[in-house]
């Protein structure tokens, strides 16, 4: 039994690393990502996330870089990103008076601008709360940037810019996309400060 585990846990760990080897060899999708965040922050717009479960708390994750910091060792002021799943009184609200699957796109409405770029992190690329968010991103000039995984499912279409992680595994897919958050927000770091 023991070494079935250590064979699957040796499995797991190879695959993200097999997912990551082939998104490394992927650049330019994540360097229009950047282009476009940095576009954004110039210009006096923020970065927003949304996703649901994992997908939440990783949009937390990368806001929490942006508006706090990313590296101590890099001396930066705080930069505008929020996340549409950390308001509880808002997120209940929304699917209270209008449904789970404007629980993203109500708030979005509201909060973003033309020029911001959103975030929606799906593993599935079906979740119909971040679906609504990117067709509201589109309606309202807002930069959509799709964390997918699978083939992309009904979000691939509704995003200006994706980075796709062709895997089934949820687990597998939110490793790759939390290593993709943080090389987007490295290397935005590094042109906005100059680094």
């Amino acid at each position: 039994m023991r070494d079935q585990e250590a064979a699957r846990y040796a499995a797991m760990l190879r695959r993200s690393a097999e997912l990551k080897l082939m998104l490394a060899a992927r650049a330019e999708p994540v360097l229009a990502v950047v282009d476009a965040c940095e576009a954004a922050l110039r210009s006096g717009g923020k970065l927003i996330f949304c996703g649901n479960g994992g997908s939440a708390a990783d949009a937390q994750h990368l806001a929490t870089e942006l508006v706090i910091r990313l590296r101590g060792a890099v001396p930066r002021s705080s930069w505008p990103a929020i996340t549409l799943a950390l308001d509880t009184s808002a997120v209940t609200a929304a699917v209270n008076d209008f449904g789970v699957d404007e629980m993203f796109s109500r708030p979005l409405q509201g909060l973003g601008r033309g020029g911001d770029v959103l975030f929606g992190i799906t593993t599935s690329g079906r979740s119909p709360n971040v679906l609504g968010a990117l067709k509201m991103a589109r309606e309202m000039g807002i930069v959509s940037v799709g964390l997918l995984g699978g083939d992309g499912g009904p979000a691939l279409p509704l995003c200006d810019l994706a980075l796709l992680v062709p895997d089934q595994e949820t687990a597998r897919v939110q490793e790759c996309h939390i290593a993709l958050g943080h090389a987007i927000l490295t290397l935005l770091e590094d042109r906005m400060v100059g680094a």
